[in-house]
């Protein structure tokens, strides 16, 4: 991807007459069933969970290479 921008904003999300509209950063205009917005919900939680705990253990790895291991401590 030659654009790769990180948007730290979330998407709006409408419902009319049984469609789920999301609009969102970067002209994102998307319309979905129930159905397909279900499951895109799974998806997005399941990718943003996997990434917080990226996160959490990136985090860890630079403490514990700043301040050695937890045991070393004392």
């Amino acid at each position: 991807m030659p654009d790769e921008e990180i948007y730290d904003e979330p998407s709006n999300v409408n419902v009319k007459e049984g469609v789920v509209s999301i609009k969102g950063p970067d002209a994102v205009d998307v319309r979905m069933t129930a159905e397909a917005a279900v499951e895109t919900s799974d998806r997005l939680l399941y990718g943003a969970l996997k990434a917080r705990g990226q996160k959490i253990s990136n985090l860890g790895r630079q403490k514990t290479e700043r301040d050695g291991p937890a045991d070393d401590q004392g």
